[in-house]
């Protein structure tokens, strides 16, 4: 893409997604699947749909198309299953949340469950990483971190 060409979100939006075989939805799903198999070997299809906020139907029409890429198993009684791809994309995307939101709890800023639900689905692996490298660093440099509140503190009043 030429780096003078501009778009609308969206257009970025599409842009990236036709990289992509996920939509964010997609990727939530597979996010709190992975999330749940933590904890429980398996995760029933209400169960689901009551952590996502959605309809039993809507959970159930997203699995089967998790399914048909290979990212899931549905299993009699509504059980849902993770594949290996399923649990390496998984632990990618919950990975990739924690790094946004221990970014945004250092920063102090509000609302950080909505901010990182909507950067995580429209940040490229590169920033990604450089996020988490500056999360490290700021982890390991206590001392800097501290000088940089201080700073931000100190700006906004």
């Amino acid at each position: 893409m030429d780096e003078k060409e501009f778009y609308t979100v969206r257009g970025y939006q599409l842009l990236e997604q036709n990289r992509s075989l996920l939509t964010s939805a997609m990727e939530d799903y597979l996010e709190m699947i992975y999330r749940n198999s933590l904890q429980d070997s398996y995760l029933r299809m209400n169960k689901l749909a009551e952590l996502l906020n959605v309809k039993a139907s809507s959970a159930s029409k997203m699995v089967q198309k998790l399914g048909e890429l290979g990212f899931l198993n549905y299993e009699k009684y509504g059980i849902v299953l993770l594949t290996e791809s399923g649990k390496e994309l998984g632990e990618f995307l919950l990975g990739r949340h924690r790094i946004i939101e221990d970014f945004l709890k250092f920063l102090e800023c509000d609302n950080i469950l909505v901010q990182t639900e909507l950067i995580e689905h429209n940040i490229n692996t590169h920033t990604l990483e450089n996020i988490k490298i500056l999360n490290d660093f700021f982890m390991s440099h206590q001392e800097i971190a501290d000088k940089f509140r201080q700073y931000k503190n100190n700006d906004q009043s």
